[in-house]
């Protein structure tokens, strides 16, 4: 027995080392080399932080563009998906009271136009971006709510477009706060 023991507390020891000290060591120096310096990338207007450039916030007004719906209520510290499947009774009637919702804001738009990324959740909860066609199907309720002209909210959607990492690894996207932003300049 004791051939086996102190080989596999010496293993134990090394892992710990290596996984509970040395890997989070790594991870934090590699964060410090990130836009934000481990501590997120912020988004400020007028010198004042509005926001994170990777969090979801919730905007619900009918002058702003609405990102994606959020499991954790837009909390970082508790960032989770619904884990309800597509099956599931309760996640059905949370998704129809969306597109509802979505449907009374937007009177122009039929139900089969929504895209799925304004009526679903992310995997996070906390997915800052929409697709481009989430951010076209808003366009004519903010045009509305803030008497400017369609075309100029158009421009502005196709001025923020994000192309794929790449350009081929993953869709464009759109940062809602980001765009938000910018729509709060436009006269």
């Amino acid at each position: 027995m004791k051939k086996y023991l102190l080989p596999s507390l010496k293993l134990t020891a090394v892992f710990i080392v290596i996984c509970a000290v040395l890997y989070p060591l790594f991870i934090a120096g590699v964060a410090k080399l990130a836009p934000g310096g481990g501590q997120g990338e912020t988004v400020s207007v007028n010198g004042k932080v509005v926001g994170y450039a990777n969090i979801g916030q919730k905007f619900t007004a009918d002058k702003y563009f609405w990102g994606r719906p959020s499991a954790a209520a837009y909390n970082a510290a508790g960032s989770s998906g619904s884990n309800k499947g597509p099956s599931n009774p309760d996640y059905l009637k949370d998704v129809q009271a969306k597109i509802d919702t979505f449907l009374a804001h937007n009177p122009t738009v039929k139900k089969e136009e929504i895209p799925s990324d304004l009526v679903t959740y992310s995997g996070s909860g906390l997915d800052p971006d929409i697709s481009v066609q989430a951010a076209k199907i808003q366009v004519a309720r903010i045009a509305k709510s803030r008497n400017i002209a369609e075309e100029k909210i158009s421009a502005l959607v196709i001025s923020q477009i994000q192309k794929p990492l790449w350009g081929f690894l993953g869709p464009e996207k759109i940062n809602v706060l980001k765009l938000n932003i910018e729509l709060d300049k436009l006269r």
